[in-house]
This record gives C-alpha cells, sequence and structure tokens, in this order.
C-alpha cells in the first residue's frame, strides 16, 4: 500500500474550518481506494502564529515540510497582520523556497452552477492559466527611497529572468500538448512595460515555434481580460506572469459564480521539493466561525495534488463526486444560492463517494 506523507495548513479565517471539514475526506479516499493511506500532520501557521511568535511560521519552517509528499494549504490573512507581512512571510517562502515555479488555475464551470456571464454551454467556460509563480512582480525586491520628504519614492522591482520565464512557457505548452489543448495565449503589455514584457515576448517567440500544432499568440492582458468576458470560448491555455496570471484567474473564479469555488496548485515539476495546493478564496473574516465557507476551492485542490501524485483513480473518484454533488444541488453553500454548511457539502461528497456516484 502506497502511504503519503501530507501536511496541512489550515491558516487563518475560514481556511481553519474548511481544512477541519474537509480532511474528513481523506479517510473516505483511503478506504474507497484501497492501495492508498495518508499520514497527516497539521501546523498552525499563520496570523495567530505570528502575533503569538512574530513570524507567520518558524524559522526552519521549510525543513519541517520538506519531506513530505505534499502540502494542503488553507487560506492566510486576517484582521490586524497586514497583508503584505502574511504573503512575505508564509506563501511566499514555501513557493520559492521549494521552486514550485508552476502555478496551475483551471477556470471550468461545472454542471450544476451558473455563471454571472451569458453563455450558450458550460463548456464554453473551460480554460487553465498557467502562472509564473516564482519571480516577477512578486519578487518581493524594492526600496522606500526620501522617506517622510516631499520626494518620498516607493520602488518596487519586478525580475524577469530567462530561466524563470522560459521553463513557465514551455510548461504550458507540455500542458496543451498533454492535455489535448491546441490553443495558448501568452498575456503581455510590452506596450508599456518595455522591459519586462518586451523580453516575456522575446522569449515566448524563441519557443512557440518548437510546438506548431499548438496555435499560440501574445495578447495584451487588459484585452485578454475582455476576452475572457465576452468570448471565454477562444481560450484553451493561458500563460502568464506573476501579477498578470493572479488577476486573470480571480476574474476566472467571477466567471465561475464564487470565488470559493476555484482551486489552485503551485507545483515543482521536478518533484525535487514538495508541491503545495490551495483555494484561492482567501480567509474570509467577515463570515469566519460561521461554518457557511464554500469547500469546493479546496475539494477541488485536492483533486490537483492526486492528480500531480499520479493517483488518477483517486482523483478522478474525488472529482466525479464532487460533480455530482454540484449537479444534484440539494446542498450549496450561501455563496453559491443555498443554505448549507460547509460540513453538509462535505457529508454530501462523502456520501457520493461511498456510492461511487
Amino acid at each position: 500500500m502506497r502511504k503519503i506523507s501530507l501536511r496541512i495548513i489550515p491558516g487563518d479565517g475560514i481556511g481553519v474550518e474548511v481544512m477541519r471539514e474537509c480532511m474528513r475526506i481523506v479517510p473516505v479516499l483511503g478506504e474507497i481506494h484501497g492501495g492508498v493511506s495518508f499520514a497527516v500532520q497539521g501546523h498552525d501557521w499563520g496570523c495567530g502564529y505570528f502575533l503569538r511568535h512574530g513570524s507567520m511560521m518558524p524559522a526552519d519552517g521549510l525543513t519541517i515540510l520538506s519531506d513530505c509528499d505534499a502540502i494542503l494549504l488553507g487560506a492566510v490573512g486576517f484582521p490586524g497582520v497586514p497583508d503584505h507581512v502574511s504573503l512575505q512571510g508564509l506563501l511566499l517562502p514555501i513557493r520559492q523556497g521549494f521552486d514550485q515555479y508552476v502555478n496551475l488555475r483551471p477556470v471550468r464551470l461545472l454542471e450544476g452552477l451558473a455563471s454571472p456571464l451569458r453563455i450558450a454551454s458550460r463548456h464554453d467556460i473551460d480554460f487553465v492559466v498557467i502562472r509564473e509563480n516564482s519571480e516577477g512582480e512578486y519578487c518581493g525586491k524594492g526600496a522606500f527611497l526620501n522617506e517622510g520628504t516631499p520626494d518620498e519614492t516607493a520602488v518596487q522591482e519586478a525580475r524577469f529572468t530567462r530561466t524563470g520565464v522560459g521553463r513557465i512557457i514551455r510548461y504550458a505548452f507540455e500542458y496543451a500538448v498533454s492535455h489535448g489543448r491546441t490553443g495558448l495565449v501568452s498575456a503581455t503589455k510590452s506596450n508599456a512595460l518595455n522591459y519586462s514584457m518586451v523580453f516575456w515576448d522575446r522569449i515566448f517567440e524563441e519557443i512557440r515555434p518548437s510546438y506548431p500544432a499548438i496555435a499560440s499568440r501574445s495578447m495584451h492582458v487588459d484585452a485578454l481580460a475582455g476576452l475572457m468576458i465576452m468570448r471565454p470560448s477562444a481560450l484553451e491555455v493561458v500563460v502568464a506572469s506573476n501579477l498578470f496570471g493572479d488577476i486573470l484567474t480571480d476574474l476566472g473564479s467571477a466567471m465561475l459564480g464564487s470565488i470559493g469555488i476555484s482551486p489552485s496548485a503551485n507545483i515543482n515539476p521536478e518533484r525535487r521539493f514538495p508541491s503545495m495546493f490551495e483555494p484561492v478564496h482567501g480567509s474570509a473574516p467577515d463570515i469566519a466561525g460561521a461554518g457557511i465557507a464554500n469547500p469546493v476551492g479546496m475539494i477541488w485542490s485536492m483533486v490537483l495534488m492526486l492528480e500531480h501524485l499520479d493517483l488518477a483513480e483517486a482523483a478522478s473518484l474525488l472529482m466525479k463526486a464532487l460533480e455530482s454533488v454540484l449537479a444534484a444541488g440539494r446542498v450549496r453553500t450561501p455563496d453559491m444560492g443555498g443554505t448549507g454548511t460547509t460540513g453538509e457539502v462535505v457529508d454530501e461528497v462523502c456520501r457520493a463517494l461511498r456510492s461511487g456516484h
């Protein structure tokens, strides 16, 4: 039997309750699969940890996590701790320290969900955004100059390397090939960002001839955002920088009707380090503790985790169960138009897993 070492970081706000409920799925997966078990270890890192210890995680946090197979993260951020502190203190150190340079976010309208867009079919929204996750606009470098004077200036750096840009663009093309996708769009803004995005475009143009079967092109990110709303069916794979990918995928979540639905994977493709999986919904302190947070994003993130761990059968079983619950529509959290609780949705998914549909 294969044993998976899973580290969980519930984090803050609704991350705690979503993680608690979704962890009830793990033994059910092991039970119905029969050939895999999960050893789960939790860490109370996040803003609460920061307020007690002055840091978002221990100094040896990466060492603690390094020997696991995968990491599940709930959400990070809470009033009293500035957002840049929570991001720079936990998420970015893990993503960058473990070279999780691929952030993969599917944007797909699942059966039973209603998009706020006017579309002919749910199949009109089915694409994936592959976001560079280790450098670019989120490299964390910059400075404050002439502080406290009329000439005070903030400088925020965006660092793009040939290695970083090249590997994410190649990954996106390889993803398109391996998943039967025939179109790829590269998000740019080289008309205004005359160094970083000109560099990005140049590397994109160097790589794209190696994939003649994929219809590929560059598109300014503002025009691309409009295309996502006006004609989402035109998109299959989007590759973008750290900032552009972050914004586009939040727009993608809105297209699905709720930010609580969307999953994400922070992947080290070479598997030298563990990869991390998390919903994109954030900590939502306004509803924390109410028990009504949407667990779909976390469950879908667990599917991405199982796929990455080469547990295709378990991933398929869980995705099938999730989709059947959404299609039935009996239990939904308020953000999806229902009155159900987080736990009730997870109950339905567990029942669907056990029944095989």
